[in-house]
């Protein structure tokens, strides 16, 4: 598991599956805002279930958010569309309902770039979110991401084109939660 200071980064265990499906991809609003496509529903245990694995896939790497006092689920993560030739890789999150305003969203931003930048080695992260998503733009901005544009009118979600916010972090930027000051 990688840990934060509030969670961990784990893989994805079966019994994970129903929560993720019904507490995330299940509400159709947040799936909606989440996802790149429509939201359509997934019939439970389905393999077509965005909450299950492909250990096979190699471009995309999911995660169980798990509190560390306890272990308790609270969301999924993901370092997704890897590219080795280019170093680089987007992330993404969600937290469950019962976990959102905690800090976990800045400590799960924070594992997953030292996963892209320790352990795979990467050069660049980056973060694409709606541009009215002010936990996640504060989460990414905390971790030292850079707001390096907006796609204007870019996502058709729930009857109307929204904005989206690019953001970036380069490794040589990047300050592992140890060098941070107070």
């Amino acid at each position: 598991m990688l840990r934060g200071s509030k969670v961990g980064l784990r893989a994805r265990h079966d019994e994970d599956v129903p929560i993720l499906e019904a507490e995330l991809y299940g509400d159709v609003v947040n799936a909606a805002r989440a996802e790149a496509g429509p939201w359509r529903p997934i019939t439970p245990g389905s393999k077509e279930s965005p909450a299950v694995v492909d250990d096979k896939e190699q471009g995309h790497v999911p995660f169980s958010v798990v509190e560390l006092d306890g272990g308790a689920l609270v969301g999924a993560a993901t370092l997704w569309d890897l590219d080795t030739h280019n170093r680089s890789a987007h992330i993404g999150l969600g937290l469950l309902p019962s976990a959102r305003g905690k800090g976990y969203g800045t400590d799960v931003v924070a594992v997953l770039c030292h996963y892209g930048f320790v352990v795979r080695s990467l050069h660049r992260l980056q973060i694409e979110t709606l541009s009215d998503n002010t936990a996640m733009l504060r989460s990414a901005e905390r971790n030292g991401f850079v707001r390096e544009g907006a796609l204007r009118s870019s996502a058709w979600v729930m009857g109307e084109f929204l904005d989206e916010v690019l953001l970036g972090l380069l490794v040589e930027e990047w300050k592992p939660a140890s060098e941070e000051t107070p």
